[in-house]
């Protein structure tokens, strides 16, 4: 997702983040009236957009927009709590990222000292949950986009390999991970191509679907004695090993050239997919359709907004965070940049229900969207899901390219792990 999304103004972006710590500094503080109230983000939003139309409407408020790329901001702000230094008012959390500064939830603010719990039911339970305490007694961010996960497909390969292509033949076929492979394998037979072009995707599908991941929620790792990331692993290695699974690395020129040439069958993706899609392939308009997942959607990516303790406009900031995300926001957001609401009222108003994609053949994808929302349940990631999710996809990645056996990549994966996760 970075990488599709987090390309913007990178010069602009560090220079921006720069001048918030050295105004910090010079000004010892961030007090006083009508002073900026500086906004970390990353990714395609339209939030500089929203902060011109709230300081249209209260003049009195100022607010400076830094756009940088997602890893760097999260590592930006964890150099920037850590030292309580440089931090904005006011920042987006990615979903992967939010264990990790709730553990250091000292260094910001709880939203439900302004008022946070009045809008709760704005939200999808499970969203809002993440983006809180264990306890349930801080609230680190609001919610902001959120990222079903649906099986978008490649019509033009379905009828190659002479089955239906139309959503409503397709859905039947891959309603659960059985008839997944079994289509896999019929693609493969009649067309010679893979059913999905890397492993990660397969993978990551699988193992969303699981009542736990990595980590236990005192941040305990469990993939030893948990079974559900070691079937979700061995699943996608045996795809892998049937021909079923390419071995194309995300975001690569390669991954992009495939999805444009139709060079494989499904992609399992979150809603801010399309945009990708799109882009590596403009040409191949109606040529891909979207069903629901196998069994049941989970949530690939979104974001939180929280407001750092260093902050000392936090009511200001607050109100300004408040109402960027409120519904009527979230769906100019999904207008202007293709952000999926976590609000489920907006799947209910007429300008949302009625969104038809004619590059998907004319389907409501808002709403398919929408279903695949209501069906995810939360997961605990954990503060190191990147360590977990990184080595493991290393090891997938070994078995697709090389060949290697699956149980010996997972054994090295999982003693990698424990030696990162013992230097934490």
């Amino acid at each position: 997702m970075k990488k599709i999304l987090g390309t913007v103004a990178m010069s602009a972006a560090v220079l921006g983040l720069m001048g918030c710590a050295e105004d910090r500094s010079s000004e010892g503080g961030s007090g006083g009236d009508n002073e900026e109230l500086n906004f970390w983000v990353f990714g395609a939003t339209n939030y500089e957009e929203l902060a011109a139309q709230y300081m249209e409407e209260n003049p009195d408020v100022k607010i400076k927009v830094n756009f940088t790329e997602m890893g760097d901001l999260h590592n930006n702000l964890f150099t920037a709590v850590s030292s309580n230094s440089g931090a904005p008012d006011i920042t987006m959390i990615e979903v992967s990222q939010i264990s990790k500064f709730l553990d250091a939830q000292d260094r910001f603010h709880n939203l439900y000292d302004f008022g946070a719990e009045e809008v709760k039911g704005d939200y999808l339970d499970w969203k809002w949950n993440i983006g809180q305490s264990a306890d349930g007694e801080f609230l680190m961010g609001l919610p902001t986009d959120i990222g079903p996960s649906v099986m978008y497909y490649r019509k033009d390969v379905f009828e190659e390999a002479g089955l239906p292509t139309e959503p409503e033949e397709v859905q039947p076929l891959v309603s659960d991970w059985a008839g997944f492979e079994e289509t896999a394998k019929i693609i493969h037979d009649k067309t010679g191509k893979m059913m999905v072009d890397t492993p990660e995707t397969l993978f990551a599908a699988k193992r969303d679907q699981a009542p736990e991941q990595y980590f236990n929620t005192e941040d305990e790792l469990i993939i030893d004695e948990s079974p559900y990331v070691k079937q979700a692993y061995d699943d996608t290695a045996k795809m892998i090993q049937e021909d079923l699974v390419g071995q194309n690395a995300m975001w690569t020129p390669e991954w992009g050239n495939a999805m444009a040439e139709g060079s494989y069958g499904a992609l399992l993706a979150p809603a801010w997919m399309v945009a990708s899609i799109k882009g590596n392939a403009p040409d191949a308009s109606g040529d891909w359709g979207i069903v629901q997942m196998p069994e049941r959607a989970g949530n690939w990516g979104g974001s939180y907004i929280a407001i750092p303790k260093e902050s000392d406009q936090p009511e200001e900031a607050y109100e300004f965070v408040e109402w960027l995300v409120a519904p009527e926001r979230q769906l100019e957001s999904f207008k202007d940049s293709g952000m999926f609401p976590s609000a489920p009222s907006v799947y209910e108003e007429e300008e949302f229900a009625n969104t038809s994609d004619e590059y998907f053949g004319g389907q409501n994808t808002a709403q398919i969207f929408a279903e695949a929302a209501e069906s995810v349940e939360p997961i605990y990631m954990g503060k190191n899901y990147s360590i977990v999710h990184d080595e493991l996809m290393t090891a997938l990645t070994n078995v697709a390219s090389e060949g290697t056996d699956p149980q010996a990549e997972w054994d090295a994966a999982v003693e990698r792990i424990k030696s990162q996760l013992e230097r934490q």
